[in-house]
């Protein structure tokens, strides 16, 4: 006589699933994933590669230039106390032309002609040196004024020209490379019209130079 437990036993034995291996999911597994293609991982690492190689030649183009620019600084600036200097000397110069009486130069006096050759002559090589290392004479006249290159020392009263026009000037001013060196001390009309001058030397450093 079979007895209950035996009957559970004997169904036990008989269930088809229970010792059934574990399907394995070949999906998971990563030792059965494909190898990837040699030739693709070496195209990404070539792409790779010329990516750092442009991105270091542009650093490289920056720092050159940023080098060059720095040491082109350097050789415009390292004289601007020297020029300074000079300046006064050629202020000085410019003085003493002033002082002569056009009447005695004109004379036929020959060493006061020579004199005033020879200071006029001093001046200009001054000045030609100057340029030479970068210096530059503003020439302002009939531009309109600009205080990062001028110094306005008065007014002039003239209906007749543009407001704010540089109508003399009472000492020169200079520039070394794009920067002031001394402004140009100015006289501005005043009272005129209102419509744009000239274009002042200050955006544009070529434009306004005594040559």
């Amino acid at each position: 006589m079979h007895t209950m437990s035996d009957e559970s036993q004997g169904h036990e034995h008989e269930n088809p699933t229970a010792d059934a291996a574990p399907e394995i999911d070949q999906a998971a597994d990563p030792a059965s994933a494909p190898d990837p293609d040699p030739v693709e991982v070496l195209l990404a690492e070539l792409a790779e590669m010329k990516d750092q190689r442009l991105r270091l030649a542009a650093e490289m183009e920056n720092l050159r230039r940023r080098t060059a620019r720095e040491i082109k600084d350097a050789k415009s600036f390292a004289v601007s106390g020297f020029a300074r200097d000079m300046l006064q000397v050629s202020d000085n110069l410019q003085r003493a032309l002033a002082a002569v009486p056009e009447q005695a130069e004109a004379a036929a006096d020959n060493g006061l002609k020579s004199l005033v050759e020879g200071v006029e002559l001093t001046e200009r090589a001054m000045l030609s040196t100057l340029e030479r290392h970068g210096v530059r004479k503003l020439d302002p006249m009939g531009q309109k004024f600009d205080p990062n290159f001028h110094q306005a020392m008065y007014e002039v009263p003239d209906p007749a020209v543009v407001n704010n026009t540089v109508v003399e000037v009472v000492q020169s001013g200079y520039v070394i490379g794009d920067r002031v060196l001394r402004p140009a001390m100015v006289g501005v009309a005043k009272g005129g019209p209102k419509e744009a001058a000239p274009q002042s030397d200050g955006p544009n450093p070529a434009a306004g130079y005594d040559t």
